[in-house]
């Protein structure tokens, strides 16, 4: 047996001669210290000490949380005494009901609690189940969520809750002795009567004209719609009917409005179907017109393919027939360069110089005729190979030198160590095209920058000249053939360049974008993508 606060005192009175459980409970142990023989028979222990010594340290079943016990115990020691029912656990593993009671007091400065067990004996138990039950079926009856009226086989309301008083407009002590006859409209009383005793008759479980709409009336003297519901039961010999009673008010409007709904939808789909009739005939004729107009149109472009090709044929075949003669031209200037003599030399070789310019003017526009013909004919294509691409940058620089005006020079800019791998003549066209309108479209003293970087598998070139500039209007146009702004209309030129240019970087997978300003300048950049990096 463990240490215990006056256990000479407890062991006369509660120890031998108590017949109902009382123990010494130890908070700081967490246990009990010492029980006397009839608690520990009443729990089914063999003995005190098999008690003392249960680990399970419990004595409700389902056990009391530590949170739960904890609060018990500061009850008790707040308020000094605290009774409760619980189902004590025995050690057997039945249930018992019983009420403990818990104690607080100090012995020296430990507390302890004095716990006291008393069974309740089955007619108090049934007292209390009772007592629950009842309270259960009030709060039921109470809080239930559709009016419930109880009437005896007369017709005589014996009970209502509050929900059914709330629907007829009555305190619900004001229902208790009525007939149930006065809720319902006069012109259905007599019906509901033999309703009524047809139930008495064989009373059953059902729902009063299988979930038909009935009338209920108010103490007001209004009408609601209701559906009812029956069950009965018999007490003493006497038979009472129970009347769940649902105020479907606003299910009754819903369904009226959804008629409402249903008609005015009929008379739209009627009045849709004619507007459906109207619009279909409407839109026959339109695609029947349609169907002509597009005929007409596929004409109107055939001739017109057939009109381009014809232009294309005739410019290729022009271009061709003009270089013979050119190269005559050129040929038969050579020979006067060559035999000029005399004091008439200079003036000679000067017409000479004028006569290989313009050749070479006309020979660059009937090229460009060439490649338009060529592109759109679908016989020019990239072709990759490895180049230098600063080589490649450098000589293209150094052959457009004699296109430069008074003062005029090209200041370069390189970024591509090592080779990539692209289409050397298709780019070399791209850069000699650009570096052309620049040098034309520039003043003299002026100076046109190429920038040229190799980075992420990416070539960009850029072209920025100090020149007249392009209208935002016009730039919308550039890559059309043979668009030349309206302030260059004055200088020589084709039109086909821009467009050549973008064809070609289409073919390379590349891209171009231009920004210019009146009076400023034009910058052009251009990306395209390559493969063989020397840094990749």
């Amino acid at each position: 047996m463990r240490p215990s606060p006056s256990s000479s005192v407890l062991t006369e009175l509660l120890y031998t001669q108590a017949k109902e459980f009382f123990g010494l409970y130890d908070p700081a142990l967490g246990w009990f210290t010492q029980v006397n023989p009839a608690g520990v028979r009443l729990l089914g222990y063999p003995s005190e000490e098999v008690f003392l010594a249960d680990p399970d340290h419990s004595l409700r079943s389902p056990p009391w949380t530590g949170a739960q016990w904890a609060a018990l115990c500061e009850q008790a020691r707040r308020d000094g005494h605290r009774a409760v029912e619980a189902e004590i656990r025995r050690h057997t593993g039945e249930a018992l009901s019983a009420y403990l009671e818990l104690t607080y007091f100090l012995d020296g400065e430990r507390p302890f609690f004095l716990i006291h067990i008393t069974k309740q004996n089955r007619l108090q138990q049934a007292e209390r189940e009772l007592a629950h039950s009842v309270r259960r079926f009030e709060a039921v009856f109470t809080n239930a969520t559709i009016g419930i009226i109880v009437c005896n086989r007369a017709g005589d309301i014996v009970s209502a809750n509050e929900l059914a008083g709330q629907q007829f407009g009555y305190p619900p002590a004001a229902l208790l002795g009525q007939r149930i006859e006065m809720l319902v409209p006069n012109a259905a009383g007599r019906h509901h009567q033999q309703l009524r005793e047809s139930f008495n008759a064989h009373p059953q479980v059902r729902g009063m004209g299988h979930n038909r709409v009935l009338l209920g009336q108010r103490q007001d003297g209004t009408d609601f719609p209701v559906e009812v519901s029956l069950s009965y039961f018999h007490l003493d010999e006497e038979l009472y009917v129970v009347a769940y009673v649902l105020d479907v008010t606003a299910k009754h409007d819903a369904a009226q409005e959804l008629v409402a709904q249903q008609q005015r939808v009929t008379r739209l789909n009627a009045d849709l179907e004619q507007t459906v009739a109207d619009r279909t005939h409407a839109l026959m004729l339109t695609l029947e017109q349609l169907e002509k107009r597009g005929q007409e149109l596929a004409q109107a472009l055939a001739a017109e393919q057939e009109l381009g090709e014809m232009k294309s044929r005739f410019v290729s075949m022009a271009s061709h027939e003009f270089r013979t003669p050119l190269t005559g031209v050129l040929t038969s200037a050579e020979l006067i360069a060559d035999y000029a003599q005399g004091p008439q030399k200079e003036k000679q070789l000067k017409h000479v110089n004028r006569i290989r310019s313009s050749v070479k003017h006309l020979n660059d526009i009937l090229e460009e005729f060439l490649s338009v013909g060529r592109i759109e004919e679908g016989r020019v294509e990239a072709t990759p190979a490895t180049l230098d691409m600063e080589k490649l940058l450098g000589e293209t620089v150094a052959g457009v030198q004699g296109l430069l005006k008074a003062g005029q020079r090209i200041e370069c800019e390189g970024e591509c160590a090592g080779l990539i791998r692209l289409d050397a003549s298709l780019l070399r066209k791209i850069l000699v095209n650009l570096l052309s309108n620049a040098i034309k479209y520039s003043g003299e003293n002026t100076v046109v920058h190429v920038h040229a970087a190799c980075q992420d598998r990416q070539l960009t070139l850029r072209v920025e000249d100090q020149g007249v500039g392009i209208s935002q209007e016009d730039q919308e146009h550039l890559f059309e053939r043979f668009f030349r702004a309206r302030n260059v209309s004055t200088v020589p030129g084709t039109g086909l360049g821009l467009y050549i240019i973008a064809k070609y970087l289409e073919l390379m997978g590349g891209t171009i974008a231009l920004h210019s300003e009146l009076n400023v300048g034009t910058t052009v950049t251009i990306t395209i993508p390559y493969e063989n990096h020397s840094a990749d």
